[in-house]
C-alpha cells in the first residue's frame, strides 16, 4: 500500500496545478509584462480621443467574444480561404468594429513583452478601459486567458443574444453562460453608450406599442420602414457618449431603442431592478463592474490550452 502514496500525492499536486491554471488573476502578468495595463490604457485613451464611440465598439467586441465559446479572442480572427471566423456571423457582419485598435494595442504590447500577453486578455482590458474613459466604472480584470486556435460562425449566429429577443429568451441565453438576470440587466446597461443600426430597431419603432410616441417619431425620421438599414441612432438618446444610468431612465420612459432593451422594463421580473438602476447610478456601476468580471470568466482557455497569438487576426 505504501507504494501508492507518491502516486496519490502526485495526483493531488497535478490537480491543484490544474486548478491554479484555471484561475485567472489580475496579477498574471505582474512579472512577465509589468507595464501591460499602462500600454493598453494609453492606446485606448488615444483611440477614445479620436472617436468616443470606440469605447462602446470594443465593449461590444468583448461581449460577442465571451458569448461564443468563452472569452478566447476568437472574434478577432479573420476569415481566410481555409478558415471561417466569426466576423461575418449575422450579429457581427457590418457592425463589429474596433479591430484596428486591438491590433495597435497588440503591436505595442508585443514591443514591450513579445509572445507573452494573449489577444483575449488585451480585449478584456481594452473593454474595461473604454468604459472607464467615457465616465463609467473601473474594475480589476482577472487575466491569464489564452487565445483560441478556432472560431465558430455557427455559435456566433446562435449564441449571441438578439436585439429582437424577449425577456425569457434573453434570460436563458445569459443563464446558459452562467449569468443571472441581474447580470443580464446590468450588462444591458452597456447600451448607455454606442450606436445601433436601423435594421436592429426598425421593428421596435414601427411595430411595438410599449414605446413613447415622440421617441418613435424621432427615430423613424432616420430609419425608414424600408431601406437605410445601416443608418445609425444612439442607444441612449440623452447621453450617447457618456457612461451613466440614463439608459435605465429611458427604459422607464419607454424609450428603449431595441426591443430587447425595453423587454427589461415591460411588466416583467426586471422592472424593479431597472427602477433601482434609474435612481441609483452607483448601484448600477457596481453591478455592471461585477457582471463584467463574471462575463470575463466565461470558459477561458488557460494553462497550456490554446496559444498566445502573435497577430490577433491569425492563428500562429
Amino acid at each position: 500500500m505504501a507504494s501508492t502514496i507518491p502516486i496519490v500525492t502526485l495526483l493531488i499536486v497535478m490537480l491543484s496545478c490544474h486548478a491554479a491554471n484555471a484561475q485567472l488573476s489580475p496579477n498574471f502578468y505582474a512579472r512577465s509584462c509589468p507595464n501591460l495595463q499602462t500600454i493598453v490604457r494609453n492606446a485606448m485613451s488615444q483611440a477614445v480621443n479620436r472617436e468616443t464611440r470606440i469605447g462602446a465598439s470594443i465593449l461590444r467586441l468583448f461581449f460577442h467574444d465571451c458569448f461564443v465559446n468563452g472569452c478566447d479572442g476568437s472574434i478577432l480572427l479573420d476569415d481566410t480561404a481555409t478558415f471561417t471566423g466569426e466576423k461575418n456571423a449575422v450579429p457581427n457582419r457590418n457592425s463589429a468594429r474596433g479591430f484596428e485598435v486591438i491590433d495597435t494595442i497588440k503591436t505595442n504590447v508585443e514591443a514591450a513583452c513579445s509572445a507573452t500577453v494573449s489577444c483575449a486578455d488585451i480585449l478584456a482590458l481594452a473593454a474595461r478601459d473604454g468604459v472607464a474613459l467615457v465616465g463609467g466604472p473601473t474594475w480589476q480584470v482577472p487575466l491569464g486567458r489564452r487565445d483560441a486556435r478556432t472560431a465558430s460562425q455557427s455559435a456566433a449566429n446562435n449564441q449571441i443574444p438578439s436585439p429582437f429577443a424577449n425577456l425569457a429568451t434573453l434570460t436563458s441565453s445569459f443563464a446558459a453562460k452562467g449569468l443571472s438576470t441581474r447580470d443580464l440587466t446590468a450588462l444591458s446597461g452597456g447600451h448607455t453608450i454606442g450606436l445601433a443600426r436601423c435594421t436592429t430597431f426598425r421593428g421596435r419603432i414601427y411595430n411595438d406599442t410599449n414605446i413613447d410616441a415622440n421617441f418613435a417619431a424621432t427615430r423613424r425620421a432616420n430609419c425608414p420602414a424600408s431601406g437605410g438599414d445601416n443608418n445609425l441612432a444612439p442607444l441612449d438618446i440623452q447621453t450617447p457618449t457618456r457612461f451613466d444610468n440614463d439608459y435605465f431612465r429611458n427604459l422607464v420612459a419607454r424609450r428603449g431603442l431595441l426591443h430587447s432593451d425595453q423587454e427589461l422594463f415591460n411588466g416583467g421580473s426586471q422592472d424593479a431592478l431597472v427602477r433601482t438602476y434609474s435612481n441609483n447610478p452607483a448601484t448600477f456601476s457596481a453591478d455592471f463592474a461585477a457582471a463584467m468580471v463574471r462575463m470575463g470568466n466565461i470558459s477561458p482557455l488557460t494553462g497550456t490550452q490554446g496559444e498566445i497569438r502573435r497577430n490577433c487576426r491569425v492563428v500562429n
